[in-house]
């Protein structure tokens, strides 16, 4: 009978001749892949269970007192009209920040006048 033997092994490819900037870009080409992989997976996710919205709550203890109001207190206290609206635009809109740009500018734009105000 004939003895059949194994095929050669295949060559090794070779590693060691490829430049460094090579093996960068193709690093941050796999991360760039994976991240835009996980973004639509994470689309994907939130069309099916629906999109995850975190609140923050802060609770206020009874025993400690309410610290006096400030002068610099006082001029975020003329923002919190434009507080509220922004951080409600964000718990509307979740993952879509665009949609809010509107009013974190009016509120950039009211803490810089206060603090122009005060300072003045």
């Amino acid at each position: 009978m004939p003895v059949s033997h194994a095929p050669p092994p295949a060559p090794v490819q070779g590693g060691s001749g490829g430049s460094m900037l090579g093996a960068l870009g193709a690093t941050i080409a796999q991360g760039m892949a994976f991240g835009t992989g996980s973004a639509v997976a994470h689309r994907a996710v939130d069309a099916v269970m629906g999109t995850c919205t975190i609140q923050h709550e802060t609770v206020v203890s009874e025993s400690t007192p309410a610290p006096a109001p400030t002068a610099n207190s006082m001029g975020s206290n003329s923002c919190s009209m434009n507080s509220k609206a922004f951080q409600d635009c964000l718990n509307g809109y979740g993952n879509d920040i665009s949609k809010c740009q509107f009013y974190m500018d009016m509120l950039a734009e009211c803490k810089r006048n206060s603090g122009s105000v005060m300072g003045a």
